[in-house]
C-alpha cells in the first residue's frame, strides 16, 4: 500500500507547497506549527504553515517553501518521519492555490475575511521565527559570540529555549546532524537543556549550525559545550 501510495505521490506536479497527512491530531495547533516548522525549516526558507483543527484539515497540514528545492528534499527525506508517534504521509499539494482553496472553502464571506487577516498574521509570525528583525541580528549574533564557551564536549548545553520547548522539538532539531544520540531536559526548568552526541567533533558541527536558532520568534537558542 505504501508503494502505491508512493507512486500516486510522484504522479503530483512538483511545487513549492507540500500537503502532510496522517498528522497525530492530538496535538495543540501552535504547537504543531512550531514543531513543523523546527523540523522541516532545515530544508530552506518556510513562507508559510497552515495547519488548522477543523474537522475536515484534521490531522493535515500544508507547508510552503521559498524555493522548490526545499519542498522536494523536505518530501524526500521525511516521508514516514515518525512525528508525535505517527508516520507522516507527504506530497506534493495538487497546486499551489490549494492551499487557499481548501482552507478557505468551508468559510462563508465574513470569515473569509477574518481568516485572511489571521493568515496574514501567521505569515509574519512565520517571517519573524527565521529571520530577526534587522536591528536585532547583530546583538543576537554578537551575543551568542560573546558567550564564554567550554572546552569542546560531546554534550552540548542549551538555554533561552522558550517555555513551550519539549523534547519532541529539540530532537527534531538535532537529530539532522549525524552522531546525534539524545535530548536531556531539565525537570522544573523549560529553558535549558542538554543533547549529546557520539563525538566532540560531532556535537561541535550541531553547535554552529543551530546557534542562535529561534523555536519562537523572541528566543534565540544559545549553544556552548557542557561543562566536564
Amino acid at each position: 500500500m505504501s508503494g502505491v501510495e508512493r507512486d500516486a505521490t510522484m504522479d503530483i506536479r512538483p511545487n513549492h507547497t507540500i500537503y502532510i497527512n496522517n498528522i497525530n491530531d492530538k496535538v495543540k495547533k501552535e504547537e504543531l506549527k512550531r514543531s513543523l516548522y523546527a523540523l522541516f525549516s532545515q530544508f530552506g526558507q518556510i513562507i508559510d504553515i497552515v495547519a488548522m483543527k477543523t474537522a475536515k484539515m484534521r490531522g493535515q497540514a500544508f507547508v510552503v517553501f521559498k524555493e522548490l528545492a526545499g519542498a522536494t528534499n523536505a518530501l524526500r527525506q521525511l516521508q514516514g518521519f515518525p512525528f508525535y508517534n505517527k508516520p507522516m504521509r507527504i506530497q506534493y499539494a495538487k497546486t499551489d492555490s490549494e492551499v487557499i482553496a481548501k482552507v478557505k472553502g468551508t468559510y462563508g464571506d465574513k470569515e473569509k475575511k477574518k481568516d485572511k487577516k489571521k493568515k496574514a498574521q501567521e505569515v509574519s509570525a512565520v517571517s519573524l521565527m527565521k529571520k530577526p528583525a534587522a536591528g536585532s541580528t547583530a546583538p543576537v549574533n554578537s551575543a551568542a559570540v560573546q558567550v564564554v564557551d567550554n572546552p569542546p564536549n560531546y554534550i552540548l548545553f542549551l538555554n533561552n529555549l522558550p517555555e513551550e520547548t519539549n523534547e519532541m522539538m529539540l530532537s527534531m532539531l538535532f537529530n539532522q546532524f549525524p552522531g546525534f544520540k539524545e535530548v536531556r531536559l531539565v525537570p522544573g526548568k523549560h529553558d535549558i537543556s542538554f543533547v549529546e552526541f557520539e563525538s566532540e567533533t560531532q556535537a561541535g558541527v550541531a553547535k554552529d549550525a543551530l546557534q542562535g536558532f529561534r523555536i519562537t520568534a523572541t528566543c534565540a537558542m544559545k549553544i556552548t559545550y557542557a561543562k566536564k
